[in-house]
C-alpha cells in the first residue's frame, strides 16, 4: 500500500487529499478551501496554471453566475412570485405533496430544457418564494428540504436524459473517440428512465419527506389575477428568448453557458435590466462561484498530473472480476465508478472511466456498451455534494448547510446500493442488456 502511494505524483496526491477531506468536513467554508488549493496549486506548481484556474474558463461558472444574476431578475421583477403563487395552490396541504411537486418539476423541465445550472437558476428563485408563502422561515428544516430537492432532483434524475446533463455529454464525447460508438436519445432512455429516473425519484421524495418534514405554516389562497408590470413582460421576453436559445443548442451550436451570460448582462443594463449594479455586488453567491471553480479546477489537476490514471489502475488491481458472477461484476463497477467519482468529481468520472471500460467488458464478459452504461449508475449517485456543481449551487442558492447536504447524499447513496443498484441489474438483465 505505501509503495503505491509514493509511486503516486506525491503534490497532486496530497493535495487532492487535503482538498477533499476539508470539503466533507466542513472544518472550513467551501469557498476558503478552494482559496487554499489554488495557492497550494500555483505555489508548488503542481500542474500548470491554465489547468489549475481552468474552472474560471468553464462555462459551468459562467452558468453559475448568470444564473445568480436572472435569479435575482425574477425575484425583483415580481415573476417569482407569480409562479410561486400558482404553485402554491395546488402543492399546499402536506410536506409530501410539496416535495413531489418539486421533485416533479425537476424532472419535467430536463426533458426540455438542457442545462443543469439554468435549471436550477429558473426554479431556486420561484421554489424559495414558494417556501416563503407555505410559511418556511430561512434555516428551517422545510426550506432545506425544498432547496435541495431541486439541488438533487435536477441532477439525479436528469442523468436518465441523454442530453440534459453535463456528465452525460461528456461520456457521450468520451465513448465516441474511444470507441467509435454513439449513443442514441431513445435506446439510452429505456434503459435508464425506469431506475435512475422514475425510482430514484421516488427515492428522492421519500428521503427528504423523512428528513426534512415539516408541515407548512400557512395555507395560500388563490390570488386574484393582477396585470404583469413592465419589468415582468420584459423578463418575459428574455426568459421566452434565452429558452429558446437553450433548446435549439444542438442546431445554433452556442453553449448555454454563453447564451445565459448574455441573458444575465441584458438583466444588468440600465434602465432596460432590472438588477443594478449594487445588486450584483451583493445578491450574487460569490462564495458559490469560487468553490465550484475549486471543485472544476480539482478534477482538472487529477487528470492533468496522472494521478487519475494511476487510482483507477490501482482499484482495478484490488476489485476482482469473474466471468462466472455477472451479479457481483455489475455491483463492482458501479462501485468503482462511485469511488472514482469521489477523486475526479462528476463530470470528469466519464473521461476516466470510459477507457478502462474495454478491459472491464473483457474481464467480466458483459457487452461493451453496457459495460459503459454501469458509470451511470456511478455518477448518478454521488457520495458527497461537491462532487455534483449542480447540487453545490441548489445548496448555496437556497443557503443550505454542508451537513444536510451530505447527510442527504449519504442515504441516498446507501440505499441506491442497497436497493436501486440490484434493481438495475435486474432491469439490465430483463432488457437483454447482458447478451453478447
Amino acid at each position: 500500500m505505501l509503495a503505491w502511494i509514493e509511486s503516486l505524483p506525491a503534490m497532486a496526491t496530497l493535495l487532492t487529499i487535503a482538498t477533499i477531506a476539508l470539503w466533507a468536513s466542513g472544518r472550513l467554508p467551501e469557498y476558503l478551501t478552494a482559496l487554499l488549493f489554488f495557492s497550494v496549486a500555483t505555489i508548488f506548481d503542481v500542474v500548470g496554471r491554465d489547468v489549475i484556474f481552468s474552472g474560471f474558463s468553464s462555462a459551468a461558472f459562467w452558468l453559475i453566475l448568470s444564473g445568480y444574476v436572472m435569479g435575482i431578475a425574477l425575484k425583483k421583477s415580481g415573476l417569482a412570485d407569480r409562479a410561486a403563487g400558482k404553485l402554491s395552490v395546488h402543492l399546499a396541504g402536506s410536506y409530501l405533496r410539496v416535495t413531489v411537486g418539486v421533485v416533479l418539476l425537476t424532472y419535467v423541465l430536463a426533458y426540455f430544457m438542457p442545462s443543469n445550472m439554468g435549471r436550477i437558476a429558473l426554479l431556486m428563485p420561484i421554489v424559495m418564494v414558494l417556501a416563503d408563502r407555505l410559511g418556511f422561515e430561512p434555516g428551517s428544516r422545510g426550506r432545506i428540504g425544498m432547496a435541495l430537492a431541486v439541488g438533487f432532483g435536477t441532477y439525479q434524475l436528469s442523468t436518465s436524459i441523454l442530453p440534459a446533463n453535463v456528465p452525460n455529454l461528456v461520456m457521450a464525447g468520451a465513448i465516441e473517440s474511444a470507441y467509435g460508438l454513439q449513443l442514441a436519445y431513445l435506446p439510452y432512455l429505456f434503459l435508464h428512465t425506469p431506475v435512475l429516473g422514475v425510482l430514484k425519484g421516488v427515492l428522492l421524495v421519500g428521503c427528504i419527506a423523512v428528513l426534512f418534514r415539516d408541515p407548512p405554516r400557512r395555507t395560500p389562497q388563490r390570488e386574484p389575477a393582477r396585470p404583469f408590470s413592465t419589468a415582468e413582460i420584459r423578463l418575459c421576453v428574455l426568459l421566452a428568448i434565452t429558452l429558446a436559445f437553450w433548446l435549439t443548442d444542438g442546431w445554433h451550436g452556442i453553449s448555454p453557458a454563453w447564451i445565459g451570460l448574455a441573458a444575465a448582462c441584458i438583466c444588468l443594463l440600465p434602465r432596460i435590466g432590472s438588477v443594478t449594479g449594487d445588486e450584483f455586488a451583493t445578491q450574487v453567491n460569490f462564495r458559490t462561484c469560487i468553490y465550484v471553480a475549486g471543485i472544476l479546477g480539482l478534477a482538472a489537476m487529477v487528470a492533468a498530473s496522472g494521478l487519475g490514471e494511476r487510482v483507477s489502475e490501482a482499484v482495478l488491481g484490488i476489485v476482482p472480476i469473474d466471468p462466472a458472477k455477472p451479479f457481483f461484476n455489475f455491483m463492482a463497477m458501479t462501485g468503482i465508478s462511485v469511488v472514482l467519482g469521489v477523486v475526479v468529481t462528476a463530470n470528469g468520472l466519464p473521461a476516466l472511466y470510459t477507457p478502462l471500460a474495454g478491459t472491464l467488458a473483457d474481464a467480466s464478459g458483459f457487452p461493451l456498451l453496457t459495460t459503459l452504461m454501469i458509470q451511470v449508475i456511478g455518477y448518478a449517485t454521488p457520495l458527497l455534494p461537491f462532487q455534483a456543481a449542480p447540487i453545490v449551487v441548489a445548496m448555496g442558492m437556497g443557503r443550505v448547510p454542508a451537513r444536510a447536504g451530505m447527510v442527504l447524499c449519504l442515504i441516498m447513496a446507501a440505499v441506491t446500493f442497497a436497493v436501486l443498484v440490484p434493481l438495475d441489474y435486474l432491469w439490465f438483465q430483463a432488457i437483454g442488456a447482458f447478451d453478447r
